[in-house]
């Protein structure tokens, strides 16, 4: 008998090799990239400068100015310092509250946006691409990008905030608004969800431009959401003061009024302490025994910043789960 000899099997093509999704998306958003770095170095110099000779000039300025007392008006002392630190904090502090409404533009407009418009999305889904392993792709360079970044210029912020204490009268509190976001972790996770929400709006809306607009539009209220709720996201001290004394002015205040002789809480009619004459009969009135000012000592400052951040990753989390169940759908 004649041996049968075994078919050779027919080798079945492999699939394209998939694309090298960072170098392609290093090349799309070149410019971006360049934008991204012209920021960082720029902005990276400045508060270099704001907090090492900025801050020397205007501190000097301000004991020259303490020194003339008590009529430093008559004394010479270097306005232009003071005024130029105070000028520059500004502008700095601005340009890194900034960072997170331009991710989401960007996002939205042209890291997904602007592909979804054009169709560039689905030629890369046919180069053995998934499209859930391509918005993986979108979002993990970006992020990590925009992590580091706005993570160095929150920081290098602090710092020059933290080098003005003590030695500028004219220095931000700790819970003045603008420099409580700016220097602390809470504008990184708001950085980091600026992209995702903006990549979202961009696969939501399917045009560059509505994209742009609502990522920007959504950071816009997620700030101003943490904004509003920051007072209540840790619990407040508390304290009494003599209807003498009027409300005591310490720390972040959250709330004050005036306490009756049963410990309840009543609203403030505004009227003044007792050393008013025409207030004591309003307080007798209404029964009030002293006033209560509920507010955030400095050293919450830290449990605040924390607890924000936490809250704004839960919402970049969210969206994160809502844009790759939306691609699932949308592709099967």
């Amino acid at each position: 008998m004649t041996a049968l000899t075994a078919p050779t099997p027919t080798a079945t093509p492999s699939p394209a090799p998939a694309p090298h999704l960072l170098r392609w998306l290093i090349r799309l958003h070149r410019p971006a990239l360049y934008i991204w770095g012209a920021l960082l170095v720029v902005t990276t110099a400045t508060l270099l400068w704001l907090g090492g000779p900025l801050t020397d000039d205007a501190a000097a300025a301000w004991r020259e100015y303490r020194a003339c007392s008590p009529q430093p008006e008559l004394c010479p002392y270097e306005q232009d310092a003071i005024i130029r630190y105070k000028d520059v904090y500004n502008y700095a502090t601005i340009v890194v509250l900034a960072i997170p409404f331009l991710v989401a533009a960007w996002a939205g407009a042209s890291l997904i946006g602007r592909e979804l418009e054009n169709g560039t999305d689905r030629l890369a889904w046919t180069q053995s691409v998934s499209p859930a392993h391509w918005l993986a792709a979108k979002l993990a360079a970006p992020a990590v990008l925009v992590t580091a970044g706005t993570g160095l210029l929150v920081l290098l912020h602090h710092l020059a905030w933290s080098a003005s204490k003590g030695k500028i009268d004219t220095a931000k509190p700790w819970h003045d608004s603008l420099t409580f976001f700016a220097g602390g972790p809470v504008t990184v996770a708001l950085a980091l969800t600026g992209l995702l929400v903006g990549a979202l709006a961009g696969l939501v809306l399917r045009r560059s431009l509505a994209g742009l607009g609502a990522g920007a539009v959504a950071v816009a209220g997620l700030w101003f959401a943490v904004w509003q709720a920051l007072p209540y996201l840790w619990p407040a001290e508390t304290r009494i003061s003599s209807l003498q004394e009027g409300p005591a002015l310490v720390g972040d205040e959250v709330r004050y009024g005036l306490l009756t002789t049963s410990g309840e809480r009543i609203a403030d009619p505004n009227c003044g302490g007792t050393f008013i004459p025409v207030c004591r009969p309003v307080m007798e009135r209404l029964d009030a025994a002293a006033y209560y000012t509920d507010f955030h000592p400095a050293s919450h400052y830290w449990p605040l910043q924390l607890t924000a951040t936490a809250v704004v990753l839960v919402v970049a989390a969210a969206a994160t789960l809502i844009a790759f169940r939306l691609v699932r759908r949308r592709t099967g």
